[in-house]
């Protein structure tokens, strides 16, 4: 998500309880704007620019673009989804076509700048990447009386810096990345970022192919607050690191969602990766994977569906964001993906479905937890262009 200036970013954090209808807890100051706090400044579409004709009446369809592991399924199939399908006669074309914002964006970039249909009537995008899509004029304004459950969004998130008011934007899930390790080759788990470069590790590291997420926790382990303005000496020290360990051969890959297979087939045993695929995979596949916050801290984002500038199903589209934000839906994908659920309401419904995950820190975390992740400070184009331009020639890219 997520994912300015420290003094909001800390109460943000803290405030940020409020993300779930969790925070409606005593101790929640305003959760304000820690995902928004996400985004990399304002930005607002071109107001002259036009979006083609609705279809939506002649032709019931949505083509979602989401990341893996995001929605609930099962047998195949995304109950949630099927349940939309028979209310409202829409059909929904749902594709795992995310696994990382910057290969997405290349893939839609071109099309989308000359106005041809992307093949997406929503997509689900990081906070950083909702924003340039924004200022791009890439995305249509959603109708408010056409997703009246909008309002169920958390207060935490109803205002965020790159979309005031959410005019453009729905948060889908947010979530952490932090250490991740198997229990069977690491029985006593990992605790710091350092952990990761133990010998025993070498060649069975991976780390995300999300700048923000892998070398925002790598500047925590070297004491940068990335809630603060980064100076390019900082992101130049914690490039350095991740060059020596991959030169090293101590990480052997940085990737997307593809690292989900390599933990199952053992080719991974440890890396800085997302809390919510850990937990899935857990309930697919045994409890073999620990995951924890670092001790220096973890970063924190959200992922936000949009309606891209060149869809025509704008009415579908927006019937789909609006059933989402239903509390019982929410709390139903929120019980598979094990993601920080935006609804509020959803805490009270997960306890009808599991009042264990209806206690997770990782869906609905404390106060304690959310002070241990930070949301990578908002960057300057230049800057943005910069960092990414290095992050990619480090990465081999």
């Amino acid at each position: 998500m997520a994912r300015q200036e420290m003094d909001s970013q800390v109460s943000a954090l803290r405030s940020m309880m409020s993300r779930r209808g969790f925070f409606g807890a005593a101790g929640a100051v305003g959760a304000a704007s820690v995902l928004a706090a996400c985004g990399t400044g304002g930005g607002s579409a071109n107001p002259s620019a036009s979006f083609p004709a609705d279809t939506s009446a002649a032709d019931k369809l949505v083509r979602w673009a989401n990341w893996t592991l995001y929605l609930d399924v099962d047998k195949g199939k995304y109950p949630t989804l099927e349940t939309f399908k028979k209310q409202t006669g829409i059909n929904v074309d749902y594709r795992e076509d995310v696994d990382d914002n910057n290969s997405f964006w290349g893939k839609v970039n071109g099309q989308l700048r000359t106005r041809k249909d992307i093949g997406y009537d929503i997509v689900t995008l990081t906070d950083w990447m909702a924003n340039r899509m924004i200022q791009y004029g890439y995305t249509q304004p959603l109708d408010a009386a056409k997703v009246p459950n909008k309002s169920n969004i958390l207060t935490a998130l109803a205002n965020v810096a790159f979309d005031p008011g959410r005019q453009r934007t729905l948060t889908w899930q947010s979530g952490f990345a932090g250490l991740v390790w198997n229990k069977e080759k690491l029985p006593k788990g990992l605790k710091t970022i350092d952990d990761l470069w133990q010998p025993a590790l070498k060649g069975k590291v991976t780390v995300l192919s999300e700048m923000r997420d892998t070398v925002g926790c790598l500047l925590l382990s070297q004491g940068v607050d990335i809630t603060k303005p980064i100076s390019d000496a900082q992101f130049a020290t914690a490039l350095e690191l991740l060059s020596k360990q991959l030169s090293s051969g101590q990480i052997y890959k940085v990737q997307g969602n593809q690292y989900k297979n390599d933990l199952i087939n053992g080719t991974a045993w440890a890396g800085i990766l997302w809390s919510g695929d850990i937990f899935q995979l857990n309930a697919e596949n045994g409890d073999k994977w620990g995951f924890a916050l670092p001790e220096s801290g973890g970063t924190l984002w959200s992922d936000n569906m949009m309606i891209p500038s060149t869809s025509s199903h704008q009415t579908d589209a927006m019937k789909l964001m609006n059933y989402y934000y239903e509390p019982a839906v929410a709390a139903k994908v929120a019980a598979y993906v094990n993601y920080i659920c935006p609804v509020q309401g959803a805490q009270a419904e997960m306890e009808k479905i599991d009042p264990k995950l209806a206690a997770s820190e990782f869906i609905f975390p404390s106060a304690d937890t959310l002070a241990r992740a930070k949301t990578f400070v908002g960057l300057e184009a230049a800057q943005e262009t910069s960092f990414n331009d290095q992050w990619l020639t480090a990465i081999g890219q």
